[in-house]
């Protein structure tokens, strides 16, 4: 009899196990304040208090800071949301930005709505393609709320019938010097969280980035030595570059300046044709914008330094 009270325990606990384990989400929390001691430990705290377990964690004090050292950190933690409710745990997490005078921010990826972005392009659209075909496979945890270019894009085209099937609006807005049709692109994108430039071949104004006062993403090619201009691919080429790249950074007022992301490189030689050199060229592209992208939404970037110039990008 006693044998089988505790089999019936122990199915029991299984069953219970496993109907707590399907409630079980993952949690992320960034914060960056001033260095002091018990930061680690009441985070620690806070999270196992309510019954969550964290996952892992990356911490990196800034010792290079104008005043004094400044802590950054990235915690990733499971919970039971019916002991931890995300509303609980913005305020949890809320004191804890309080406490420590700095900021605090939780998200909960598959709980929490996915971050609305606006792509923009030119007449390259390698960057583009690869972008809605990798959110198209669940791999880039956006909603994407429209594209936006400065070329027309027919009705038979292959992106065209991509937006047009999922529903994402296409707007064309042609562009001179004189009018960059910035207020228009303004109204278009008022609802959004960020922006990505996918190899959007126009120069987005201070004013512009001021009144849009969200993060934007910018990919170009990281060629050595600079090849500005018309066909950079085709200069690189012919002057025997040895080394190329690709770079990701955050939009500031100077041009190409910005915070950067994330950066990535690849050798080229002799044997390479003009073909073979632009396709290495933009799969790195389209690479390093993807991981900006997903590192972005993933809540592992954090801006430091005396002017905020340089990134902290959590493993």
């Amino acid at each position: 009899m006693a044998k089988s009270l505790l089999a019936l325990g122990s199915r029991h606990q299984r069953r219970l196990y496993s109907s707590t384990s399907k409630l079980t989400h993952h949690g992320i929390h960034v914060l960056q304040c001033p260095d002091q001691v018990g930061i680690v430990a009441r985070i620690s705290d806070c999270i196992s208090g309510h019954g969550a377990n964290i996952t892992s964690t990356d911490i990196f004090v800034d010792m290079d800071s104008r005043d004094e050292p400044v802590f950054n950190s990235r915690c990733q933690f499971s919970f039971n949301p019916v002991q931890w409710t995300r509303e609980e745990m913005e305020s949890s997490f809320q004191e804890i930005g309080k406490q420590f005078v700095g900021k605090s921010v939780v998200s909960v990826p598959g709980m929490d709505r996915d971050m609305k972005v606006a792509v923009f392009a030119s007449l390259q659209d390698h960057c583009l393609v690869n972008l809605l075909h990798r959110w198209q496979d669940g791999m880039l945890p956006v909603q994407i709320e429209c594209v936006i270019s400065n070329h027309a894009r027919g009705e038979d085209t292959h992106i065209w019938r991509f937006l047009k099937r999922h529903g994402i609006p296409y707007h064309y807005l042609p562009t001179t010097k004189a009018n960059k049709r910035e207020d228009d692109i303004l109204e278009l994108v008022s609802g959004t969280d960020f922006l990505v430039l996918a190899r959007y071949m126009q120069i987005l104004s201070g004013d512009f980035i001021a009144r849009y006062g969200k993060d934007i993403i910018n990919i170009h090619h990281g060629l050595l030595p600079s090849f500005k201009g018309a066909n950079p691919y085709r200069q690189a080429y012919e002057a025997g570059v040895k080394l190329i790249g690709a770079t990701t950074h955050f939009v500031c007022e100077e041009l190409d300046a910005g915070p950067i992301i994330e950066q990535m490189v690849e050798r080229v030689s002799h044997r390479d044709t003009l073909e073979s050199f632009a396709m290495k060229s933009e799969s790195l592209e389209r690479q390093c914008l993807d991981r900006a992208i997903k590192y972005y939404c993933e809540q592992r970037i954090l801006r430091y330094g005396r002017d905020k110039t340089k990134t902290i990008v959590f493993a």
